[in-house]
């Protein structure tokens, strides 16, 4: 069983879930320094975290409750948000409460530092990393690449084609994969565009003929952009009555790699509320150093180039 991944990942492993069959397997989980998921079910007054074990109950102090919580680096909300949501922690030990039932004493800062030193800290700049969305921002999503520990998505890295807020992408607890972009004094800032396809990647999925499906997704003086897929947008003229984020049917006048341009008739547009689905990436490498964009010999270049 892998140990670091976004937290939620781990209850979906049966291994996860036998250790939390009895006391005798938490006790198992304890002796070997297991890291286990289970959810959070109560924050009470001072913060400290009730977790459902199943067979008996558990409890993260607040001090154990995230990295930076005990020195005041990290606000309490990233405690108290957990509750009806998975945790990443260890067994620290058993005790007997008032009851005289057994609670087991977890520490989810404990996974998260097994997390940064034996995985996040020896991640490069270009490598490419699951992550899990936790909340999203006008400006980024949030993301979980191990353990409760997050990182940035910039809204200019979710996709070339741009977008006015992140959930056109994505939604809360969706699965993606990542491009670790820098890390700096402990925050780690991600991309993703560049896991969606080149231009030429993208463009080969349609032709001058067809007629499909976009999104309107800027209008200027001389023309509506519309796009075609996350990493492909072409432009056409523009036509009354259209707003930003409708959806369009357009016509494919013409693909012209050397200018990297689609050319597109908008026939139809209307509202409609689309869910996000699961990104397509054409990227399945474990990391990358560069990604060219534009096609060879095109008159426009854009590279990303990790270092």
């Amino acid at each position: 069983m892998t140990d670091f991944l976004p937290e939620g990942c781990l209850m979906e492993k049966k291994e996860n879930n036998m250790y939390l069959e009895s006391v005798s397997t938490l006790c198992d989980a304890y002796r070997d320094g297991r890291i286990l998921e289970a959810r959070a079910t109560v924050c009470d007054s001072s913060h400290n975290l009730t977790v459902d074990l199943g067979c008996i109950k558990g409890v993260i102090p607040r001090r154990e409750g995230a990295l930076g919580i005990r020195e005041g680096r990290v606000r309490d909300i990233a405690v108290i948000s957990r509750v009806n949501r998975p945790v990443s922690f260890v067994i620290t030990g058993f005790e007997r409460d008032e009851s005289g039932a057994t609670v087991a004493l977890l520490s989810r800062e404990a996974a998260q530092q097994r997390c940064l030193e034996a995985y996040v800290n020896n991640l490069r700049v270009g490598d490419v990393v699951s992550a899990r969305i936790t909340h999203l921002e006008s400006f980024g999503a949030f993301a979980d690449i191990g353990c409760g520990i997050v990182a940035l998505l910039p809204i200019d890295a979710i996709s070339v084609s741009r977008i006015e807020h992140p959930s056109e992408r994505f939604t809360v607890g969706m699965d993606i994969k990542a491009v670790i972009k820098s890390m700096e004094n402990g925050r780690i800032s991600l991309s993703h565009k560049e896991l969606l396809g080149t231009w030429q990647e993208n463009a080969a999925q349609f032709a001058a003929g067809e007629t499909v499906a976009g999104v309107i997704r800027s209008i200027e003086n001389y023309g509506a952009f519309v796009e075609l897929a996350p990493n492909l947008a072409g432009l056409a003229e523009s036509k009354e009555g259209i707003k930003v984020g409708q959806q369009a049917s357009v016509y494919i006048k013409s693909i012209i790699p050397d200018k990297m341009k689609v050319k597109l008739i908008i026939v139809e547009t209307f509202d409609y509320k689309y869910s996000p689905q699961n990104p397509k990436y054409y990227y399945t490498g474990e990391h990358m150093d560069r990604f060219l964009y534009s096609p060879e010999g095109c008159e426009k270049y854009i590279e990303s180039v990790f270092e």
